[in-house]
């Protein structure tokens, strides 16, 4: 069976669009005439479905075509459609059977993406095998704790955490942006209106100046030098400065450049604490869910590696999982790293001292994401004071450049 967009006219002339199911195209045109709707649109998707007819609907039209690099959704629709599974799964229901089910009440990109699935497990794979088509949705951690739960027959308790880990992560990264999205817009509008002043407004200024023949202070020509090089130059500049960006792009999709470009974030002054605090926030809360899903330490090791954001850290958690593979305890591979806090090595220690590793990891996941947090916080309040003092002090040079060969023409004048 094949998945088909379809574009429709339902009899009170409501247009409606979504995915069906269906052999052909023309036995998925059959099929809509028989729930009483016009065919409009049909055109084959991408993805392989299931082998029955259901129609999906939805209000939105159906894309033209997929996108190049795969359907998306976001981490809300990921967060609902997990914890749907857990519930629905928890009550006794078939995999393919919630799959559907889900499917009927999503949007027709979701809904496509679980139709697909939900073929792959009717043709005998497993669930957890059956998301690897779709690697930019499901991550790695997000797989490895599904095969967990279909190995130890929990899979409704693993879908349960895993809908927790993804509600925790949207979380924070809306809370980030929200953060930083104020001062980002000020920043961004402070220096909008300092270049239009240097671009247009200045010139005007220094014309008069110019026409009286005063000796200028070094303030008011330094800002005359400035509003030269703008208007002469702020164009090239600009282009310079998107090029580089665009270099620098560049540079770092290569695995090498990134590697560094990683190791220079982990170990810098400046950075060092906030990147291995952020890493090590989604190292233990990944590894957390999983060896509390029953995932044997050392895949579970692998999986929090692979989402672990920044490279040169996941490259010392590959050698803490080699360490641990030899024998050695989490602890000292951990401690041996170099890359992780210590009161998160402490909770480790504990955790394996007391044979309860799960739980110490989801405290030291919890008490990580909490001090990342008061430091985000505690950033942003700076930099927003931060950025007004900068543009205003800006702000202040300017108009003290402009008022001084005034005050200096008026006491000229006066004597």
């Amino acid at each position: 069976m094949a998945a088909f967009r379809f574009k429709a006219m339902d009899p009170a002339g409501k247009s409606q669009s979504g995915m069906i199911e269906a052999a052909s195209a023309a036995a998925a045109r059959q099929s809509l005439r028989g729930r009483g709707l016009l065919p409009l649109e049909v055109t084959a998707s991408a993805e392989r479905t299931a082998p029955s007819a259901t129609v999906l609907w939805s209000s939105a039209p159906a894309p033209a075509k997929p996108p190049r690099a795969g359907p998306k959704i976001g981490l809300a629709a990921l967060t609902l459609v997990t914890r749907q599974m857990a519930t629905l799964l928890g009550s006794g229901l078939r995999i393919e059977d919630a799959l559907s089910t889900i499917a009927q009440g999503q949007p027709s990109k979701v809904a496509g993406v679980l139709l697909t699935v939900r073929a792959a497990v009717l043709e005998g794979r497993s669930f957890g095998d059956a998301l690897a088509a779709y690697p930019q949705i499901f991550s790695d951690f997000y797989r490895a704790s599904v095969k967990a739960g279909e190995q130890s027959g929990k899979l409704d308790q693993v879908m349960t955490h895993l809908a927790g880990f993804v509600e925790n992560r949207a979380r924070n990264r809306q809370t980030v942006q929200l953060a930083l999205l104020y001062p980002a817009l000020l920043a961004l509008v402070s220096l909008s209106i300092i270049t239009l002043l240097m671009a247009f407004v200045v010139p005007d200024i220094v014309r008069v100046f110019s026409r009286r023949g005063a000796d200028l202070p070094f303030l008011t020509r330094a800002l005359i030098a400035v509003s030269a090089l703008v208007r002469g130059y702020g164009v090239f500049a600009g282009l310079g400065l998107m090029a580089a960006l665009l270099g620098f792009q560049r540079w770092l999709r290569v695995p090498r450049n990134r590697l560094l470009w990683h190791r220079f974030l982990a170990e810098a002054r400046f950075t060092r604490k906030l990147v291995q605090r952020m890493n090590a926030a989604q190292f233990a809360g990944t590894l957390a869910t999983l060896v509390q899903s029953r995932v044997p330490l050392i895949e579970a090791l692998n999986a929090a590696a692979n989402v672990t954001p920044n490279l040169h850290i996941r490259a010392r958690v590959a050698e803490v999982t080699e360490k641990v593979r030899q024998g050695s305890g989490l602890k000292r591979a951990m401690e041996e790293a170099g890359v992780f806090p210590a009161i998160l090595v402490a909770m480790v220690a504990s955790g394996e001292a007391t044979g309860n590793l799960g739980a110490a990891l989801d405290h030291a996941a919890t008490d990580q994401q909490r001090d990342l947090d008061a430091w985000v916080r505690a950033l942003v309040a700076l930099v927003e004071p931060a950025i007004l003092l900068v543009m205003g002090g800006l702000v202040m040079m300017m108009v003290l450049a402009i008022l001084l060969p005034i005050v200096s023409m008026n006491s000229l004048a006066n004597g």
